[in-house]
């Protein structure tokens, strides 16, 4: 008997109208008619059952998905922004109910979808975690044994007779987590909402998570990073358009992901308006260079490789690009940002107008392979980082001048040269000097008379 049974579950949104009978909706219907602000009509009561051809005003994100999730499997939902990740996350979670199809959960859900979901934020982190553990379904005394060990992995203690809602972006994660990991789920779905974490709480939520999976629980994982879809699932699921695409082992469904149209070779990607935006700050291109100028798509791994981002931004006091470089199974390479070497007399806050970064990868860096180019745009300190899947992808050739003297095909992502020195040794071994020291000086030889 499957842990989540999908038959063809389909949802589907109103575009350009909110909940229309709600009370904000009407305090901004009536501030519109006080201001003499044009408001749209309201979508008449039987068009959610409208024929199919009217759909001027719908949007399907999910579409006759249907597959099922055996009782302890782990599975990685992987696919671009946009491809209908989340919307399945939050049909599984109950957040929001299928316009089409059937969901069966068997067992206890826990989830951690959005920052700060599930939360009340009058609320301290301490009246939070037992409400989560209340609606999970578990009595105060169960919470109670678990809370000490869901304060230490979260790392709040300090705060946690705080009310949450002064708890900043990663506070709420790290507290979020470590409720939905200790309280003892069948099903645990993450989302990619872990990237608001540092470096050291993602290698420990990854870490609970094996634990979880190891334990014959079913964890639906959600990540844009390969590496630790590859590392922690063992089946996927691949989703493109709000459709299912392909459903199997892990590396296959990885494979079908990275195998679109995007794995042409490109110099330059454009983004178009709302694309790739973080606040009040865009994307709108990035572009491969040669030292000359031209723009180009391959590369010898003894040239450097030159970058430009175009964004366009408001006026902000903070901004900050980058790149992530990924190799050919979208395993990060390594990430470089505009502020990594910082000069404290720039100024931090940006006139509203375009801009232009720059940064150049050396060269004798990368070894021979296919990388994308990932830029990155980031506004304020706990706003989400923007990376669009949508990247440049280029090819580099191993080679260096001294062709004769370099084994070809090195092992490894990096293929540093690096300067060698060969001189004769200086240095005295202890089995030569050993030898030059007379007999009568020796441990345990004869001695000499004085």
């Amino acid at each position: 008997m499957p842990a989540i049974r999908i038959q063809d579950v389909g949802k589907r949104y109103r575009l350009g109208i909110t909940h229309a009978g709600s009370v904000r909706e009407l305090a901004n219907r009536l501030a519109g008619r006080l201001v003499g602000r044009r408001q749209p009509a309201p979508a008449p009561a039987h068009s959610q059952g409208q024929p199919a051809g009217n759909t001027e005003r719908h949007f399907w994100a999910l579409r006759h998905v249907s597959f099922d999730v055996q009782p302890g499997e782990v599975v990685g939902i992987i696919g671009k922004n946009g491809a209908g990740k989340s919307t399945l996350l939050k049909l599984l979670s109950r957040i929001s109910k299928p316009t089409e199809g059937r969901i069966e959960l068997r067992g206890r859900v826990a989830s951690l979808l959005e920052v700060g979901t599930g939360f009340h934020p009058e609320l301290t982190g301490r009246e939070n975690v037992f409400l989560n553990g209340t609606i999970l379904g578990m009595t105060r005394r169960e919470v109670g044994r678990r809370y000490d060990e869901i304060v230490e992995f979260s790392g709040v203690d300090r705060f946690i007779d705080t009310p949450v809602k002064r708890y900043s972006s990663g506070m709420k994660v790290r507290l979020a987590f470590a409720v939905a990991a200790h309280l003892d789920p069948e099903i645990l779905i993450v989302d990619e909402v872990l990237a608001v974490g540092d470096a050291e709480f993602q290698r420990r939520c990854l870490g609970k998570m094996n634990e979880v999976a190891h334990a014959g629980k079913t964890v639906l994982f959600v990540s844009h990073n390969m590496s630790a879809v590859r590392s922690l699932t063992t089946t996927g699921a691949l989703l493109a358009g709000g459709r299912l695409v392909a459903r199997g082992p892990i590396l296959e469904v990885i494979a079908e992901y990275l195998q679109d149209d995007d794995s042409v070779l490109r110099s330059e990607i454009e983004y178009e308006s709302g694309e790739a935006a973080s606040g009040a700050a865009s994307l709108r291109a990035i572009r491969l260079l040669a030292r000359d100028g031209r723009q180009r798509s391959e590369f010898s791994s003894d040239e450097p490789i030159q970058i430009e981002i175009d964004l366009e931004s408001a006026a902000i006091p903070y901004i900050q690009t980058g790149i992530e470089v990924q190799n050919q199974h979208a395993t990060p390479v390594f990430r470089t940002f505009s502020n990594d070497v910082f000069d404290l007399t720039q100024a931090l806050r940006t006139t509203a107008g375009k801009y232009t970064a720059r940064c150049e990868i050396p060269a004798c860096l990368l070894n021979e392979g296919q990388y994308r180019i990932r830029p990155i745009l980031k506004t304020a300190t706990d706003s989400p980082i923007v990376m669009p899947d949508r990247a440049p992808l280029l090819q580099i050739e191993f080679d260096v001048p001294n062709k004769a003297l370099i084994i070809r095909g090195r092992v490894g992502v990096v293929a540093p040269i690096i300067p060698w020195e060969l001189q004769p040794s200086t240095h005295t071994t202890v089995a030569a000097a050993t030898a030059a020291v007379p007999p009568a000086f020796v441990a345990g030889g004869p001695t000499s008379e004085l």
